[in-house]
């Protein structure tokens, strides 16, 4: 009898409805074509990027307070040159994969790698792409000469200056690297904390390597996270945070390790305290 009973035409729509929505989502990939050499594109189309201009205030005035605490900072972490914060600094710097898998994995606890956790490493590469392109604006509206080049004297990456560009505000770096604070900090709660402090440091090695003053880096960490705020409005990236936290809960079970040296990474940060 149950099975004879007219069910309402609306419901019948709208399970249908339900049912070829739910059959439409694909999981999110976890290859892409690069964009570029080393780079995949983000989530974001180019008119979903925050406004990094309107976002944030202009770089410190010449002869304000705040660019004199900025200088002041350059100037204290020079006598950093040669310890293992510099050294940090330099590795900090890589941004290409699959070193870049690295920088967090301490924080995190496990290895991250396309092999073993390709869903997390795919929501780096894309959120690296995204928090990067939202700092093109401002940097091309500012200008401002990153510190190095004003003091006249060797970055901690000497190599790859010529390679980057002239613009300092704000950094590039600091905007990813708190753009993947917070998007870790959602795959592991649990490690926030240590996630966070991470993130912070991250975005600090750009200072220990002369590249950018600590205004930069404040600045850039808001565009990072007026980024992963419009990256919540996107059904992939928020399937690929999801699916990256069912791949660090398996990691996790089957005794996944870092591949580094944290308590010498931990000792390194000391000097940030």
């Amino acid at each position: 009898m149950f099975n004879e009973i007219a069910r309402p035409p609306g419901l019948i729509v709208l399970a249908a409805a339900f049912a070829a929505g739910c059959a439409a989502v694909a999981p999110p990939p976890t290859e892409l074509p690069e964009v570029r050499p080393g780079y995949v594109a983000g989530y974001l189309q180019p008119g979903q990027l925050p406004d990094g201009v309107a976002l944030i205030p202009a770089p410190p005035a010449p002869g304000s307070a705040a660019l004199a605490a900025d200088e002041e900072a350059y100037k204290a972490t020079r006598k950093l040159r040669d310890t293992p914060r510099w050294a940090l600094a330099v590795k900090d710097a890589e941004l290409r994969f699959p070193q870049a898998t690295e920088h967090f994995s301490c924080a995190l606890g496990i290895a991250i790698s396309a092999e073993a956790t390709p869903h997390l490493n795919m929501l780096l590469r894309r959120v690296r792409m995204d928090s990067s392109r939202a700092n093109d604006k401002p940097k091309d509206h500012y200008k401002r000469a990153r510190p190095y080049v004003v003091a006249k004297e060797p970055s901690c990456t000497p190599k790859e200056e010529a390679r980057m560009k002239p613009d300092s505000y704000p950094s590039g770096h600091a905007s990813i690297g708190w753009a993947w604070a917070l998007t870790l900090a959602e795959v592991a709660p649990d490690r926030a904390d240590a996630i966070f402090a991470r993130g912070v440091a991250y975005g600090q090695s750009r200072v220990v390597c002369g590249v950018h003053y600590r205004s930069d880096v404040e600045a850039g960490r808001i565009v990072g996270a007026a980024t992963v705020s419009r990256l919540h409005a996107d059904p992939v990236y928020v399937a690929q945070v999801a699916a990256a936290r069912k791949e660090v809960e398996a990691a996790r079970a089957a005794g996944s390790k870092p591949p580094l040296d944290c308590a010498a990474e931990a000792k390194a940060l000391a000097a940030d305290r």
